[in-house]
């Protein structure tokens, strides 16, 4: 499930893009293949997405989303058979600009064969001081169903709650400054049904045995992210964030980013950007447990885990609809490719063999993501 969320986080944040108080977004419609091969896992498929303003204050957007999962991870291969799913999301929204107001609204539907989702999305924002400040706050209220495949009896629900605030501040003509806060409340069934802990088992040849997950049913989590980009006098771009990360499990992260973008003649765009992350386990993790149903709650899910990971992006970006074309004002063709590279300090390889348990060397593995798509306004 996280590495479904990392790569549809990947997607969206390239073709789903909102609208900023005071301007409605532009007509445009796009085109997307992506794909992520790494730790066993593969996930590749398509998005569309269109929007389109009518009426002079309204703009209507809809995105369509597939992807087609292959996973033998490390999980999986210790615990279970490989598996193929596929999922399929929908996503309706609509903007409304009233002066400098911005209102949107928007509905997301997912499913696949053990789980689907729904999440109704608000949101508000404001241009003030001049334009020179935005103000924004949103909401999303999500309600997913959990089942299982092959027990026709399991079935749970969960429930989400998302609560952002954000403000951007034009502090000069080349430098812009953001800070967005955001509030998550998850109840419910909120650990994954198939996956299983390990814990010391003596009689056992190997040594261990497996029992399954227990989390908490509740989880609040809280996250700042402070944002900067200038503008240089060049036309190029260089822009930094920090956000930080705790919920009541006890995990806390940090991640730094920093990237830069480049034109260059004839219509060509070039971007690059580096990406570090840091986390603590949460309280209830572990990978070897004493024994079996050694404490209330236990978990054995490596993003759980005490781990950090680094990503490097490239991206091109081609202009192939320069000055208009019939009833298209611009299109591009754009690449995008990122590496990743995780390790693990407190969870560890059990494909390994002949390593007592506990011994084991500590898992990493390396992803590729590859974006592929094309855009054209109109």
């Amino acid at each position: 499930m996280v590495t479904r969320n990392l790569i549809t986080a990947f997607v969206l944040c390239v073709v789903v893009q909102t609208a900023t108080a005071g301007v409605l977004p532009e007509d445009r419609a796009d085109a997307l293949l992506h794909s992520y091969d790494g730790g066993g896992v593969t996930i590749q498929g398509p998005s569309l997405l269109v929007r389109k303003q009518f009426a002079q204050k309204f703009s209507a957007s809809a995105n369509y989303y597939v992807d087609k999962v292959n996973s033998a991870s490390i999980d999986v291969i210790t615990t279970a058979s490989p598996y193929s799913e596929e999922r399929t999301q929908y996503s309706l929204g609509l903007d409304y600009l009233h002066d400098r107001w911005m209102m949107n609204i928007g509905l997301t539907s997912s499913e696949e064969n053990d789980y689907s989702a729904e999440t109704f999305t608000f949101g508000i924002s404001q241009d003030i001081f001049g334009d020179l400040t935005t103000v924004s706050l949103g909401y999303s209220l999500g309600n997913d169903v959990v089942s299982r495949r092959g027990d026709t009896l399991f079935k749970d629900e969960v429930q989400r709650q998302h609560y952002r605030l954000g403000v951007s501040q034009i502090l000069t003509k080349n430098l812009l400054l953001g800070f967005s806060w955001e509030t998550i409340t998850d109840e419910g069934f909120l650990n994954n049904p198939y996956r299983q802990v390990r814990y010391v088992d003596t009689s056992s040849p190997q040594g261990y045995s497996y029992e399954s997950e227990v989390y908490p049913r509740t989880r609040t989590s809280d996250a700042g992210a402070l944002r900067l980009r200038y503008y240089l006098p060049y036309r190029a771009a260089v822009h930094a964030e920090y956000r930080q990360y705790n919920d009541t499990w006890a995990i806390g992260a940090d991640t730094f980013e920093l990237g830069y973008t480049h034109p260059i003649e004839e219509g060509w765009l070039v971007e690059a950007k580096l990406r570090f992350y840091s986390q603590e386990k949460a309280d209830f993790y572990s990978d070897l447990f004493p024994g079996s149903q050694y404490q209330n709650f236990m978990a054995r899910d490596k993003e759980l885990s005490t781990f950090a990971s680094q990503s490097l992006r490239l991206g091109v970006t081609y202009d192939i609809v320069r000055g208009g074309w019939k009833f298209l004002e611009r299109g591009t063709v754009n690449v995008i490719y990122d590496h990743l590279m995780f390790d693990y300090e407190d969870f560890r390889d059990l494909s390994t063999t002949g390593a007592l348990p506990g011994q084991e060397p500590f898992y990493s593995f390396d992803a590729d993501v590859i974006q592929v798509f094309v855009s054209f306004w109109f």
